[in-house]
């Protein structure tokens, strides 16, 4: 078993990491070690107790002053302890204030993974070592319990945590913030790693040193934002992609978030992450529970790229669910960019036809195909076919894709209300809208209360009636707002702070039942592209529309963000057309195809309009992506280059597990004349083994793994602005 528990001493290990707690003489629930994999030695010999002004102590730590909270390395820190650095708990008992102060109570152990009720959660597959640790708090004065939960992934070096607040008082109490993790560490000078953006470049990587004080990423929009993403590391100084010691932190939910690290007066650094309580409040009655969303902690003690791969095959394995995760994802043509709202069944068939002539998969119907909906100004919640625009029936137009050979998917934004619309003149009241005061919007629309029994009742209703008409295997589930003046005309007015957290149970509620009704269903998440890219989401939708920035040269810089926490085959990515629609770029149609084989793959563009010769590159696109797919989806993921760092190339590489075979992708960022010779170094191959080696599909020798690995190889001279190209080895008794 992964758990070691001697004399109240709680050792987790996993395959390259330990992770140590302690209950000490007073009670208190102590850290004592997490890092590089070592013994079941008590490791709180570590911890440095003194008399330090200013700090106090506990009423059971009597006279002795050298005890304080103020300063032990704690697994759960609460509000009103005499800590004053940043906490995980605050609680009011019913003085009005945040008062507990939580003891180790008792433990329990068990082979498999927890799980958590209407929310996101690792789990573990039946022939898999994972083990579960629930260690119990209690409130030195009242019935208030804490339930720490930790599932132990030995093999990935993953470490999951989450958190049950459970009320067996007599009366109410409030909880005003409640994080599901703490990490404490004994020292500083340590990186931040995070991921910034906005609409249409999101995740962002920006590493920084972390300052004495704290420092705090957090989303208060509803979701988990374009403007911060709910995965962070920490790494010490010299960890590069290959080197050095990181942690990652990676929070399974698609609501608001609350990332803080602290760096305190003794230099020690704490790290906190869950649920953002910015304008949170939960009324818990005697006898109720609140818990909390799961994090995932991985760590790696050899760079960057093994604690990326811990979270790329522990997600792929062990949070996606859907019947898809090991499959090959359909390549789909979108019609959004192809032809906005102005569509019917014709044009629709016409981009069919193309497409099942260059073997694509599927067409995917985006917006406007409901209601009165000719503009993003009307329309939402009116989720009932427009038949007139079309010119026929949802299951006709279907019908005929399907009779094509390609798969049909469609767009939906559920979540959303126009008030120019029939459901919001029959249901104002289902709206996100302070009383008496004018509506906050956002792309004209407003947010509908998922909080409601009745909202979530008519949001499934359309779906499953839609669902329903036509043989429909795809849907896009967008949101493309912030909720701001978020309000319910169902809560009670001390109840209105519980709003956002019941919003994104709701949402869990309605996906949960849809893939319950419709198990074969691929659902990809969207927030006006990468808005709710998060591992919460993953747990539903095995795939995310990356952004809605669809320049190839820009998804560079997003991609490679997006790939430090989150597995490729979870980012959508599509060749669009040129000059783009975000931002009027020229790229050939050569490297956003190699761009977009950086994710799922597919197309978002008027395929009727394709000259021969793109025609022609598109089928060899389509017919790369098929062959390799299981590489692109499935194998261990490199970044040879950062765009942020090498102005004049990004390069990426794909490792079959097995070490069998390996691709390169390069996308030339910048030209000069008379170039320097540029060359990459392939990583994670066998150094005996031969591989034959393919440029651009043409063969280019034989290297021997340790040849690729070391001496590297020479990339072509770019022949035109943003050239790319492909290189592909293949272990050569593999090709006999």
């Amino acid at each position: 078993m992964a758990i070691i528990i001697k004399d109240n001493v709680f050792t987790l290990q996993t395959k390259n990491s330990t992770y140590q707690m302690k209950a000490d003489d007073k009670g208190i629930l102590l850290h004592t070690y997490y890092g590089k994999r070592t013994d079941e030695t008590d490791y709180s010999y570590m911890i440095s107790m003194a008399d330090r002004g200013f700090s106090g102590n506990i009423y059971e730590a009597r006279e002795d002053r050298t005890y304080s909270l103020d300063f032990l390395p704690q697994e759960f820190p609460v509000c009103g302890s005499g800590d004053y650095r940043v906490d995980c708990l605050h609680v009011d008992l019913g003085a009005g204030v945040s008062d507990c102060l939580m003891f180790f109570d008792s433990y329990n152990t068990y082979h498999g993974k927890y799980s958590l009720e209407g929310l996101p959660a690792m789990f573990a597959l039946e022939e898999e070592k994972v083990d579960t640790l629930e260690l119990i708090l209690k409130d030195n004065q009242e019935e208030l319990y804490l339930h720490l939960f930790y599932g132990v992934f030995e093999e990935y070096d993953i470490i999951t945590r989450a958190v049950i607040v459970e009320n067996q008082t007599n009366r109410e109490v409030r909880l005003s913030r409640v994080l599901s993790a703490c990490l404490d560490m004994d020292h500083d000078g340590m990186d931040f790693i995070h991921f910034y953006g906005r609409h249409a470049g999101e995740r962002e990587l920006e590493r920084v040193s972390l300052f004495h004080g704290i420092t705090e990423l957090r989303s208060t929009r509803g979701t988990s934002s374009h403007q911060h993403n709910p995965f962070v590391i920490l790494a010490e100084k010299n960890t590069t992609e290959e080197l050095g010691e990181c942690f990652g932190f990676s929070l399974l939910y698609s609501g608001g978030f609350h990332i803080q690290t602290e760096v305190d007066q003794f230099h020690q650094t704490r790290i906190v992450i869950g649920i953002d309580d910015s304008d949170f409040s939960w009324s818990l009655q005697p006898g109720d529970t609140f818990v909390t969303p799961e994090v995932s902690m991985g760590y790696s003690n050899c760079g960057l790229s093994n604690l990326s791969h811990c979270y790329h095959n522990s997600f792929q394995n062990n949070l996606i669910r859907s019947s898809w995760k090991n499959k090959r994802r359909p390549i789909l043509v979108n019609n959004w960019e192809a032809t906005y709202f102005d569509f019917n069944a014709d044009k629709l068939l016409e981009i069919a036809k193309e497409a099942a002539d260059l073997e694509l998969d599927m067409l995917v119907l985006d917006d406007g195909w409901f209601g009165k909906r000719d503009n993003d100004d009307t329309g939402l919640g009116d989720w009932f076919v427009n038949e007139n625009k079309l010119g026929c029936s949802l299951k006709e137009l279907v019908d005929k894709v399907n009779h094509m050979g390609l798969m049909f998917g469609l767009w939906f934004e559920p979540e959303m209300i126009s008030e120019d619309s029939n459901l919001y003149r029959s249901h104002p009241e289902w709206a996100m809208v302070v009383p008496g005061r004018n509506p906050i919007r956002g792309r004209s629309q407003l947010v509908l209360d998922m909080t409601r029994e009745d909202v979530l009742t008519y949001v499934k209703e359309r779906l499953f009636a839609i669902m329903d008409s036509a043989n429909i295997q795809y849907i896009k589930w967008d949101m493309n707002r912030s909720v701001a003046a978020a309000y319910s005309a169902l809560l009670p007015r001390e109840r209105q702070g519980e709003l956002r957290h019941r919003y994104v149970l709701g949402l869990y509620h309605v996906m949960e039942a849809l893939l319950e009704r419709y198990p074969d269903l691929l659902l990809e998440g969207c927030s006006g592209g990468g808005g709710r890219f998060d591992a919460g989401m993953l747990y539903y939708a095995p795939q995310i529309w990356c952004s809605d920035n669809t320049d190839a040269i820009e998804r560079l810089n997003i991609q490679y963000g997006t790939s430090f926490g989150y597995p490729m085959s979870s980012v959508s990515a599509h060749v669009s057309v040129c000059p783009n629609h975000q931002n009027g770029r020229v790229t050939p149609f050569k490297t956003r195809g190699i761009c977009a084989m950086q994710g799922t793959f597919g197309y978002e563009l008027d395929l009727s309009k394709l000259s021969i010769e793109e025609k022609e590159e598109a089928r060899k696109q389509i017919c790369t992506f098929k062959k390799h797919y299981r590489l692109f989806q499935f194998g261990n993921y490199y970044r040879l280059t950062s765009p942020l760092e090498n102005p004049d190339f990004t390069a990426w590489e794909y490792v079959d597990k097995d070490k069998k075979e390996a691709y390169i992708g390069v996308v030339y960022t910048n030209l000069h004349g008379n170039p320097a010779a540029q060359s990459v170094k392939f990583k994670g191959l066998c150094k005996e083994s031969i591989y034959e080696m393919w440029k651009n599909q043409e063969p280019a020798g034989t290297y021997t793994g340790a040849a690729l690995m070391n001496g590297g190889i020479l990339l072509p001279i770019p022949r035109e602005n943003y050239d790319s190209c492909q290189i592909y080895i293949s272990r050569k008794e593999e090709n006999k």
